[in-house]
C-alpha cells in the first residue's frame, strides 16, 4: 500500500541571489527527506505584509517584523541573512552630512524592514530634528528615484551597495557599519519564520531541510547558477558572485550565539527607543530545539 502524499508547504521568499541560492536545493526537491515546498517570489515589504496577515506556511521577513509576528510564526536558526559588512546605505545625489536629511525625503524599502529600523536607530542619534517624509519604493526603484531628484535620499539594500556609483550616486552613511561600530554585533537582516501551528517535529524538519539546502549550494555553487540568474532581475553575474559571497554566512546555516545575540540586540534597543514592541521572554526560542 502506498504512502499518502505530503502537500506541499506554501512557501514565499524574494528572488533575490541570496534566497534563490541558499533554496534552490529544497525548492528543487533535492534536499532528501525534505518537506516539499510551493514557492512564491516576492518583494520584503510583501512579505512583511503576508506574514502580519498570517499567510504563508515559511516566510522570509525582516527581523524588525518579528515582534508584531512572533505569536502565530517561529523564528527558525537557519536560513536568514545575517553578516558584517552588509549593511544598508544611505544614498544621496551629491555629498552630504547627517545633518543636511534633517527635513528631507527618504525613500525606504519597508518601513518594516530590517533597514529601516536600523536607519531610524542610526537617525536618532545622527540627524538634529529627524527626517521629513518617508516614501516606500520597491527597492529597485530607490536609486533611479535618487537619481532623478524624486526623493533627496534612498536607503538601500542588497546588490545597490555594489552597483550605486553606475547611479552617480553617493554614501551618505553606512547603516551596518554604524550597528557593528555601536553594538559589535553582525547585522541582522532576513529571518526565515514557520507557523508555531505546524508543531515542533515539522519545524525541526524546516530547519533541517534550510540548513542541507545552503549546504549543498555551498558544494556545487553551479547547480542553482540557471535558477540563481533567472530570477536576478537582470542583475550581472558578477554581481550576483558578490551578493551571495556577502549576504550568505554561517549565519544562514546556524544563528548560533552571536546571531541570536544580534537579533535580540536589535529588537530591544529598538524596543527600548519606541520603534517596535517589546519581545516576550521566550519569543525568539525554536520550539524544535
Amino acid at each position: 500500500m502506498s504512502q499518502p502524499t505530503e502537500q506541499p508547504l506554501q512557501v514565499a521568499y524574494s528572488p533575490c541571489p541570496n534566497d534563490t541560492f541558499t533554496f534552490h536545493a529544497w525548492a528543487h526537491g533535492q534536499v532528501p527527506g525534505a518537506p516539499p515546498i510551493d514557492v512564491t517570489f516576492a518583494d520584503i515589504d510583501v512579505t512583511n505584509g503576508m506574514a502580519q496577515r498570517g499567510e504563508f506556511d515559511v516566510l522570509k521577513v525582516s527581523y524588525a517584523v518579528l515582534p508584531y509576528v512572533l505569536d502565530e510564526y517561529a523564528l527558525l536558526p537557519c536560513g536568514g541573512a545575517l553578516g558584517r559588512g552588509c549593511g544598508p546605505l544611505v544614498l544621496t545625489r551629491d555629498r552630504a552630512t547627517p545633518a543636511d536629511l534633517a527635513g528631507r525625503t527618504v525613500a525606504v524599502p519597508s518601513e518594516l524592514s530590517t533597514a529601516y529600523l536600523l536607519f531610524r536607530l542610526w537617525a536618532a542619534a545622527e540627524v538634529p530634528g529627524g527626517v521629513g517624509e518617508v516614501v516606500v519604493l520597491p527597492f529597485h526603484e530607490i536609486m533611479p528615484a535618487v537619481r532623478d531628484g524624486k526623493v533627496d535620499a534612498g536607503l538601500v539594500i542588497h546588490e545597490a551597495r555594489f552597483t550605486y556609483r553606475d547611479y552617480g550616486l553617493t554614501c551618505l552613511a553606512d547603516m551596518g557599519a554604524h550597528w557593528e561600530d555601536t553594538t559589535g554585533l553582525p547585522i541582522p537582516l532576513g529571518a526565515i519564520i514557520a507557523k508555531r501551528s505546524l508543531g515542533a517535529p515539522l519545524l525541526r524538519r524546516l530547519a533541517e531541510a534550510a540548513r542541507t539546502s545552503v549546504r549543498m549550494a555551498w558544494d556545487d555553487p553551479t547547480a542553482s547558477r540557471e535558477y540563481v540568474l533567472a530570477n536576478a532581475q537582470e542583475m550581472d553575474p558578477a554581481v550576483t558572485d558578490q551578493h551571495i559571497g556577502l549576504y550568505v554566512t554561517e549565519f544562514t546555516a546556524d544563528l548560533g550565539e552571536a546571531g541570536y545575540a544580534a537579533v535580540r540586540g536589535l529588537l530591544t534597543r529598538a524596543a527600548a527607543e519606541g520603534l517596535v514592541p517589546p519581545l516576550g521572554r521566550d519569543a525568539l526560542a525554536f520550539p524544535g530545539a
